[in-house]
């Protein structure tokens, strides 16, 4: 229980050194305050122009909770720029050269974007507001709404602390663009029915189909329906979300432990 303790109060004190990076970088702090805020409105009326909601309704609230989803899975590329970019530039191995516990600069670097990304949510959810965009179904289901939101991308977090520990900064700045068709090839911003099969197929197991309808359910925002013959993660979103987050978490909290001693 003491070296439980030593390590939490060391993950603790390596959290507030990355979220101490903010205060010297402000620029950073605002691209991830405005960048949601910007979605909200460009895909909100560029979009919401030209689609029709499945069973009727407002295409913003049919579409916030997809903007949610996309945070959570963007999430993953701060992880792994930031401590790639410490791992190029020695800091790493000034961290393993002190007696601290080997986890916890993963775990600082994660629990540390879990709670910048809270600033861009609540930005995102002022923004959504303004435009229309209501939660429906209480406080309650809207906390656990953000809450499967919140859990998707800490387990994310992890999946990008270890890519970031594999490659140089470099390359993981290329894999930037690689996260967006991850987001867009779900039932976020269109329906799924018009997709070619295979296509359609990828995207009902996308484990960003599962969070979008889980929180359009918790909202209570159009389109959370789904026909008794969809994909099991889509008639099971929430445990789908859950799923998918514990195979996250037990694949990549080990490795990215690994690639950090092995550094």
């Amino acid at each position: 229980m003491r070296t439980f303790g030593w390590a939490l109060r060391d993950g603790g004190a390596l959290t507030v050194r990355e979220l101490s990076h903010l205060r010297h970088e402000p620029g950073q702090l605002i691209g991830s305050i405005a960048f949601p805020g910007v979605m909200v409105l460009m895909f909100g009326y560029v979009f919401g122009s030209a689609i029709t909601v499945p069973g009727g309704g407002d295409y913003r609230e049919f579409l916030m909770p997809a903007l949610f989803a996309m945070t959570a899975v963007v999430g993953v590329m701060p992880s792994a720029l930031l401590i790639s970019k410490d791992a190029a530039t020695g800091v790493v191995d000034r961290f393993r050269s002190l007696p601290i516990s080997r986890g916890v600069v993963p775990f600082g670097r994660t629990t540390a974007d879990l709670v910048a990304s809270s600033l861009g949510t609540a930005i995102m959810i002022l923004v959504g507001l303004v435009v229309g965009w209501r939660m429906h179904r209480g406080v309650l289901d809207a906390l656990a709404a953000f809450g499967l939101v919140f859990l998707l991308r800490y387990a994310l977090s992890w999946a990008g602390v270890a890519l970031g520990l594999s490659v140089r900064p470099e390359t993981a700045d290329s894999f930037v663009p690689l996260v967006f068709p991850v987001t867009m090839l779900s039932n976020g911003f269109v329906p799924t029915a018009g997709m070619p099969a295979v296509l359609r197929l990828v995207a009902d197991w996308n484990p960003v189909s599962a969070l979008v309808v889980a929180t359009r359910g918790l909202f209570g925002n159009p389109g959370a329906a789904v026909a008794a013959d969809a994909a099991w993660p889509l008639r099971h979103a929430t445990v789908a979300v859950l799923g998918w987050s514990a195979l996250l978490l037990l694949a990549f909290v080990p490795l990215a432990s690994w690639r950090y001693r092995r550094s």
